[in-house]
């Protein structure tokens, strides 16, 4: 008996269960699409963009020295920032100036996210949050603490705000998430893969012989004889002349089998 299959036998287990396989990928992507619209709530997000360089008087002061290694010096410095922006010497700051938050450091610290386009001075500071106005209101409030607390931090006066996030925007921003268009096509295609390993599966475990071929396959011995389905109705109506199928090796005969 030999277990390979060929791309028939791939093609027969799928279009076997095929409603099967259908009903569990509508399934799957209707309540992804319906969790996405309707339970999940949508989260928003608020940026400002900060911008490490040197004030005008240091820039003075050292323009003999400027160079492109200032500013490589000012692109490294925003990796330590970006570390520097989550502690407790910049988010307990924000807590205490700005009650009306009502967050601990450890909830704004998940809220925050910061990040740098390679090779500029610039960072983005982004925060999320189920209402936009607070999600803004979070974000100017970090950036400007940070702004104000970096002096005394590194002793250095590096750090402009570029813009803050806008409270009342002409056009509220639409949720980050949930994204529903990614969601329904991620339910598509994993409830499909899982429909199509588990109709394989299922037939990987069921070792028995239904068909004729099946005979011959797995047993590699010629079928002797058949018997027909037999139709309870018409069983018990006794119809006469009900053929039986008889079939030889290598050869069907059929022959009639009278009460």
């Amino acid at each position: 008996m030999t277990n390979e299959l060929d791309l028939r036998d791939y093609f027969r287990i799928v279009r076997k269960r095929l409603w099967w396989i259908v009903g569990v990928v509508l399934i799957v992507t209707v309540a992804a699409g319906l969790y996405s619209i309707y339970v999940k709530d949508p989260i928003y997000q608020a940026s400002t963009k900060i911008i490490v360089n040197q004030t005008s008087t240091q820039a003075i002061a050292n323009q003999p020295q400027l160079n492109s290694d200032a500013v490589n010096t000012n692109i490294r410095m925003i990796e330590t920032y970006k570390e520097i922006i989550k502690t407790p010497a910049i988010l307990d700051k924000v807590v205490q100036k700005y009650p009306q938050l009502q967050l601990t450091s450890e909830q704004l610290a998940e809220k925050i996210k910061v990040s740098s386009v390679n090779n500029t001075q610039v960072m983005t500071v982004g925060v999320t949050d189920l209402s936009y106005r607070k999600a803004a209101e979070i974000a100017n409030a970090v950036s400007e603490i940070f702004r104000q607390e970096i002096p005394n931090i590194f002793n250095v006066e590096n750090v402009s705000i570029l813009n803050n996030a806008k409270l009342e925007p002409a056009q509220l921003p639409g949720p980050i998430s949930p994204n529903i268009p990614l969601n329904i096509a991620i339910a598509f295609i994993v409830s499909l893969m899982l429909s199509v390993g588990v109709a394989f599966l299922l037939e990987y475990m069921d070792d028995s012989i239904k068909t004729e071929s099946d005979v011959e396959k797995y047993l590699e011995l010629p079928v002797l004889a058949s018997i027909s389905r037999v139709n309870f109705d018409e069983h018990q109506a006794g119809a006469p002349g009900r053929s039986t199928q008889v079939k030889s090796a290598g050869e069907l005969n059929h022959v009639s089998a009278g009460k």
